[in-house]
């Protein structure tokens, strides 16, 4: 089978930033170099797996839009030998509490959400892949080549071969594999003409990170007021992350409109100078009907897209590449494993059908409702939340247990 890839500029400064050109041949391809690609290509290299991971993109991305880590996430990356120094690094949160017009309404606790890490962890994305990008060097230094673009690919039956630009000129890496970590768009799933549900979903978002001007230290903090939810997570370095629901998308966002926002619905001032980060966004949902298609393996958002709301996207990746990693390595080491690939791609896709339910549930707490009607529902989330086994459950849920 030859798929060709929809044409495309490829990054302006790509070829002068390249310092190598890719391996002609790989045990792996992994397109894709963000955090699930190569976290993907950590486990592989570990398995003694020969991997070459192709990134579009000349640098990491300085936009940090993911930044929750939830235990699963943690276990799994510890395999990566860098869930040590992330936990160290980032803001461990160990409670969330709802609150609306200025009452708490009901109070988490993630204790009993993991053993081993009993927290929502809080780093910055770019952080997170430059501690990947260092333990995936470590391994080998030539698995990483920024500033490559895959143009199409030919699944042979036998071995796939992957043709690209970049690095000066074309290239041609021959694999056994195909591992597609190329995001929500991706062009490799366009390529095989898989089946893509997807759907917008009416909510939009305006989020931003300024200094911690509150008191709630470590605490994530629901604000479930009339006009939309307000979320507030604590970010390294003295921030705070704020994320609110908008009427619609907002074209042209500033940081003080989004201080006004936020002091409109929980009293809070935002020093507006200190904006670091600022995106509005809207919510696109999809999976793919199929994770395999002969010598060709979808992860990450390449198979599902979730709602960016409860910050499940990049650990469901995650656990997409510790899942599919040993399948991949027993599969080169000659055993046969028909059975455990339809066994991923079953579990992989019921998994995200789970998260994505999850993050849509999450959406709808935060949604306007007229005054009154907030009322009720607050009052009925106080009377659940007296029973400890449901927060507990409902904490469980959250973080993905």
């Amino acid at each position: 089978m030859r798929a060709e890839l929809p044409s495309a500029e490829p990054p302006a400064a790509a070829v002068t930033a390249a310092r190598r050109v890719p391996r002609r041949c790989a045990d792996v391809v992994v397109a894709g170099g963000g955090p699930v690609g190569m976290y993907l290509a950590i486990l592989l290299l570990q398995e003694g797996v020969s991997v070459q991971v192709l990134e579009q993109r000349p640098d990491r991305s300085r936009h940090s839009r993911a930044i929750g880590v939830h235990p699963p996430a943690l276990e799994s990356l510890d395999r990566a030998g860098i869930a040590a120094t992330m936990a160290r690094e980032g803001v461990r949160i160990t409670h969330g509490e709802a609150r609306s017009a200025g009452r708490t309404v009901a109070r988490l606790d993630f204790a009993a959400a993991s053993g081993r890490y009993p927290f929502v962890l809080t780093l910055p994305q770019i952080r997170t892949e430059q501690l990947l990008e260092e333990r995936l060097l470590a391994l080998d230094p030539d698995a990483l080549v920024r500033g490559a673009r895959v143009d199409s690919f030919i699944d042979h039956g036998a071995a796939v071969r992957v043709n690209g630009t970049g690095g000066g000129g074309p290239f041609t890496v021959e694999a056994s594999l195909l591992v597609a970590a190329d995001g929500a768009r991706s062009p490799i799933r366009t390529a095989l003409g898989t089946r893509w549900s997807a759907r917008e979903l009416p909510d939009t978002y305006l989020m931003g990170d300024f200094p911690d001007g509150t008191d709630d230290g470590t605490l994530g903090v629901l604000y479930l007021e009339p006009e939309g939810i307000v979320e507030s997570f604590p970010l390294p370095g003295g921030l705070r992350r704020w994320v609110v629901h908008t009427d619609a998308l907002q074209q042209d966002p500033t940081p003080a409109g989004l201080a006004w926002l936020v002091r409109r619905r929980t009293g809070h001032r935002l020093d507006a100078a200190g904006n670091s980060m600022l995106s509005a966004f809207g919510v696109r949902i999809g999976r793919a009907h199929r994770l395999v298609s002969g010598r060709t393996v979808l992860i990450g958002d390449a198979a599902h897209q979730i709602s960016p709301i409860g910050g499940q996207g990049m650990n469901l990746g995650w656990l997409d590449a510790a899942a599919v990693a040993p399948v991949i390595a027993a599969s080169l080491h000659g055993n046969p494993v028909g059975t455990a690939l339809r066994s991923f791609e079953r579990r992989r896709r019921r998994d995200a059908v789970v998260a994505s339910a999850q993050a849509q549930a999450n959406m709808v707490l935060g949604r306007p409702l007229p005054a009154g009607a907030m009322a009720l529902r607050n009052a009925g989330l106080e009377r659940l939340f007296q029973f400890p086994a449901l927060g507990g459950a409902v904490a469980r849920r959250f973080t993905m247990q």
